[in-house]
């Protein structure tokens, strides 16, 4: 079986005191990129260990070369231009009452043709993450979904210089993914994950309004945002499995947006040719199961996010079990894994739990998969 597997996790996890402590050490120039990349290096080993440990199938680095699941990604498009820079990220945010860093909506901006690095931006990253991995076990490279170059601002946001044509804009954003996908899968990667907020904000009112103002319609966003994503990923092996990740925000515990997913499904799932969706399902702002009825019988496998990454309090056994079963009454039970509802640390400063209640969550959706599917990749 390749991704997504019965028990599962969405990627990033929470950064050791350490690495940040390093992270803020090379933004005052104290420290080289090689001397961040190095530490780097060591504490990912030390966390595959920990997600191999746990049981989980699809390690991942944690996503600890990075301040953010984005901006990271999207600042190395030649062609864009962010309110972020590696260097100062977050520094723009205004302090919340408790001292921390408030989180700042990413902006961008679209100057010029899009191009892509030539050594492609995570393959270097992957390389490392598969030399650490223990055999049996599958590396999965997760990215900014293509849509987040695109929402935010919509046409305003995107040159007409450039693009004066949205047809075209759209292709190269595509073409750009394949560049890197096809870079990955000489590489070796066999499992990739686009994590998407903006398909999730399309279930929200207020913000399926905010897309109306700047002249988008969202009842057509899902269709449009289904062929983008179809064109990114349509050259991959057919051992290369694809999945995307719905969020409606996740920084230090908090969330920016609800609602059910009936707005999206029948095209989100119909439409996008992909192996997986990982959905958010911890509490009542994702709604309840009945839109997984749009869920086509066959391989496209939905991924339960049932336990929260957002607090340490562990979920009831009992209760995860009988909504699993609540909801394989809208999609086959063999279609369906397990999993946190987001990252634990979407953006380095993380989410206020601790790493032991981070791997106990980890090690709860494991035992559930064994119980209930036979085993973590059956």
């Amino acid at each position: 079986m390749k991704g997504p597997f019965r028990a599962d996790h969405v990627g990033s996890l929470l950064r050791p005191e350490s690495l940040l402590e390093k992270r803020e050490e090379w933004k005052q120039d104290k420290i080289s990129d090689a001397d961040l990349r190095d530490y780097e290096n060591e504490c990912i080993a030390g966390i595959v260990k920990q997600e191999e440990a746990a049981g989980i199938k699809s390690v991942t680095d944690g996503e600890y070369r990075r301040e953010s699941f984005h901006f990271d990604f999207i600042n190395q498009i030649g062609g864009i231009k962010t309110n972020f820079t590696l260097k100062n990220a977050f520094a723009q945010g205004e302090k919340t009452k408790a001292g921390g860093d408030k989180a700042v909506p990413l902006t961008v901006e679209i100057t010029e043709k899009m191009t892509l690095p030539a050594e492609g931006i995570g393959v270097e990253n992957y390389k490392y993450l598969a030399s650490v991995a223990a055999d049996g076990t599958t590396p999965k490279v997760t990215m900014p979904s293509p849509t987040m170059t695109h929402f935010r601002g919509g046409r305003d946001a995107i040159s007409r210089d450039a693009y004066p044509d949205m047809g075209d804009f759209f292709a190269d954003l595509s073409a750009l993914y394949r560049q890197e996908i096809d870079l990955l899968a000489k590489a070796g990667c066999k499992y990739i994950q686009f994590d998407d907020t903006n398909l999730a904000y399309l279930c929200d009112s207020k913000m399926r309004q905010d897309a109306r103002d700047r002249g988008e319609d969202p009842d057509e966003l899902p269709r449009t945002y289904a062929a983008l994503i179809n064109d990114c990923i349509k050259d991959r092996p057919d051992d290369m499995a694809a999945c995307i990740h719905l969020c409606r925000g996740n920084a230090r515990s908090l969330w920016f947006a609800e609602g059910d997913y009936e707005p999206i499904a029948d095209h989100m799932f119909n439409l996008t040719d992909v192996d997986g969706f990982f959905l958010e399902y911890d509490d009542d702002r994702s709604g309840g199961f009945e839109p997984l009825r749009y869920v086509p019988k066959g391989n496209k496998k939905i991924v339960l996010g049932l336990l929260t990454s957002k607090s340490g309090e562990m979920e009831s056994r009992d209760e995860l079990k009988q909504r699993i079963d609540e909801a394989s009454k809208f999609v086959e039970l063999d279609q369906l894994c397990l999993s946190p509802q987001c990252g634990f640390s979407s953006n380095a400063i993380g989410n206020i739990i601790s790493e032991q209640e981070q791997f106990d969550k980890l090690g709860m959706i494991v035992d559930l998969a064994t119980e209930i599917w036979g085993g973590v990749d059956q």
